[in-house]
């Protein structure tokens, strides 16, 4: 059997991708004296900025991630006293709220934001298919027919 890393590996190469880009905005964050901070806290507060207090449901659909997701996330941020968590309408429904602290990186976290975007469509214009497209094209024909459907016609009885 040959071993083909581009599609046999997929799984463990996506990840490093995403470690390789993860790391490259966390150390921006480091630079910009913001060590510990992490890439996934930015887009809840650049929501919850914009559009006012939250729903964490309401932050996964905007963001386009499970409530899981979002709700370890929001979490980590309360823990690390960047939110502050009130109950919604609904006793099991919880608002982020931004914390005077949050509000205060907000500067910073915009000079991030803005080249940290510019980096992505400088890889994108580097790359054959732009990787911004091929991960709305994978996610929208995931979110069509799951990996299980795909995996399990090929499934061998063990």
């Amino acid at each position: 059997m040959d071993d083909n890393p581009t599609t046999d590996y997929l799984g463990t190469r996506l990840r490093h991708l995403l470690d390789l880009l993860d790391d490259g905005v966390a150390h921006a964050y480091t630079r910009l004296g913001l060590a510990g901070f992490r890439p996934r806290y930015n887009p809840i507060i650049r929501i919850v900025h914009a559009h006012g207090p939250r729903s964490i449901r309401d932050l996964a659909a905007t963001i386009g991630v499970t409530h899981s997701a979002v709700s370890q996330t929001v979490n980590q941020m309360h823990r690390d006293g960047l939110v502050e968590l009130h109950p919604g309408t609904d006793a099991r429904q919880r608002i982020v709220h931004l914390t005077p602290r949050a509000e205060e990186l907000l500067p910073v976290l915009d000079a991030e934001w803005h080249a940290t975007t510019t980096a992505a469509r400088e890889l994108d214009a580097e790359l054959p298919y732009p990787l911004s497209d091929l991960v709305e094209h994978a996610l929208r024909a995931l979110g069509e027919r799951p990996m299980r459907d795909r995996v399990h016609p090929h499934l061998r009885d063990a």
